[in-house]
């Protein structure tokens, strides 16, 4: 079966777009607000030494900053208004979507349909403000206690004042960015959320590829490890989108039934699960996750560097052997939590029954809501394990050979993966604009024949 990728690509052709105007407009207004946020990942922080914070993150190069870097699009490093970007967003989703699954109000919030979830989504914009505001002084406190190499701070003017007007700036920054992302989801094409990060990581990747360039003419990697890395990237590209369209299919059939002289159903179908059902959102919340001990760090200035904590946060970095073991198991986590929100066992047995549809060999009701959860199990770990393999060993290798952080596994699986949910939008919306020209058709036919 054709991919939506495989099935726009063939029929893929400017009249199409140029009779679909709400495509049209959807499309260049996801264009203009990306370009909009691009912007904005340039505009920088008030009272912040460019020279000095630049040095500072030379020599803290191959940490976990310059994952968060990336998911930023280099507003990070550059210390724009944008610096902190969705993450808070993220974080805050995650704490709510676990609530949802703990506390009993929330979950009877979830079940009430469009108002419990527009409840929901303030609660999610609310801890999103408070959390930016933490995460925002915290990063202040800790740009004040950082110095280059020449001993000189990155603050112009450290204070009190320098920390609320960053902190309150950056929270500026992430709101906007949250409403940007929200509006590209109702107005434009695809998940605004996911589209931010994905414009984050394109738009560094020539500066990445120059990178990767100049430790060749330097002399740091020889030319057969850069042609190595691109052949990883590339075969890392494939395996993604093989396992993203990964599915198990799980027959369904409809028994027969008689309406007057005619014999309806009695035909085959299926249920497809696919192997990843959580998608690209285990790296994400993972990795918004383990940016809380460095925004602690930050909060308690150099005291946080000679503590434990200080420690920890080092032992965070990549390729050690904690950041690992808390990553791995982050990702198995919200594998499991976020495809147990997503796909009910039970509901979706209860529905199979009410239209009549039963597995083979599988008694209806709970014996049904059984074999789901037995398979959906079972895919899940290997989903998980796809994600983890794709996920962290092209981060060691990246680690191991200091190579640019926009070709591990992680930055290729979320352009992979909000690549093809795109693609799939675009074509669902050519496909409706199809039969909508169909639909006219026969009705201007059947005016005529009147």
């Amino acid at each position: 079966m054709a991919s939506a990728a495989e099935q726009l690509a063939a029929n893929l052709n400017f009249g199409a777009f140029a009779k679909a105007p709400e495509l049209r407009k959807r499309i260049w207004f996801t264009l203009a607000a990306l370009v909009v946020y691009r912007i904005g990942t340039y505009i920088p922080l008030p009272g912040i030494d460019p020279a000095v914070l630049a040095d500072i993150f030379n020599q803290s190069r191959g940490g976990i900053l310059d994952m968060f870097n990336m998911f930023s699009g280099g507003a990070l490093h550059r210390m724009t208004i944008f610096a902190l970007n969705i993450m808070p967003y993220v974080s805050a989703s995650i704490v709510v979507q676990l609530m949802t699954a703990v506390v009993p109000s929330m979950e009877t919030l979830k079940k009430e349909g469009e108002a419990g979830r527009k409840k929901l989504n303030q609660y999610t914009r609310y801890l999103t403000v408070l959390l930016a505001l933490v995460q925002g002084y915290g990063l202040a406190t800790g740009i004040e206690s950082m110095t280059g190499a020449s001993g000189s701070s990155a603050v112009l003017i450290p204070g009190m004042f320098f920390r609320i007007e960053t902190a309150l700036t950056l929270v500026a920054g992430t709101v906007f960015l949250m409403w940007l992302g929200e509006q590209i989801t109702s107005r434009g094409i695809g998940n605004g959320i996911s589209l931010i990060i994905f414009a984050g990581i394109v738009a560094e990747l020539p500066r990445a590829l120059v990178q990767a360039l100049e430790l060749g003419r330097t002399g740091a990697l020889s030319g057969f490890a850069i042609l190595l890395m691109f052949v990883m990237a590339i075969a890392v590209i494939m395996f993604i989108v093989f396992m993203e369209r990964a599915q198990r299919r799980i027959v369904v059939q409809y028994p027969k039934r008689q309406v007057g002289n005619r014999m309806f159903g009695g035909e085959n179908s299926h249920l497809p699960l696919k192997l990843n059902t959580s998608g690209v959102i285990p790296p994400i919340f993972a990795s918004s996750l383990l940016l809380l001990p460095l925004t602690i760090v930050g909060f308690m200035g150099q005291r946080g560097d000679s503590g434990w904590l200080g420690w920890f946060s080092q032992q965070i970095g990549h390729g050690r052997p904690l950041y690992i073991v808390l990553y791995a198991a982050l990702i198995v986590f919200f594998c499991f939590f976020y495809t147990a929100i997503v796909f009910n066992p039970t509901e979706t047995a209860d529905n199979l029954r009410k239209y009549g549809g039963f597995v083979p060999g599988i008694r209806p009701g709970k014996n049904t809501a059984d074999y789901f959860d037995y398979v959906l199990t079972r895919i899940t770990v290997i989903g998980a394990f796809y994600l983890c393999v794709v996920c962290l060993i092209p981060e060691i290798l990246i680690s191991e050979y200091s190579l640019p952080f926009y070709f591990g596994g992680t930055s290729l699986l979320i352009v992979v993966s909000v690549t093809m949910d795109t693609v799939a939008q675009i074509h669902s919306h050519l496909l409706a604009h199809q039969y909508e020209g169909l639909i006219k058709k026969a009705k201007l036919r059947g005016a005529r024949a009147r």
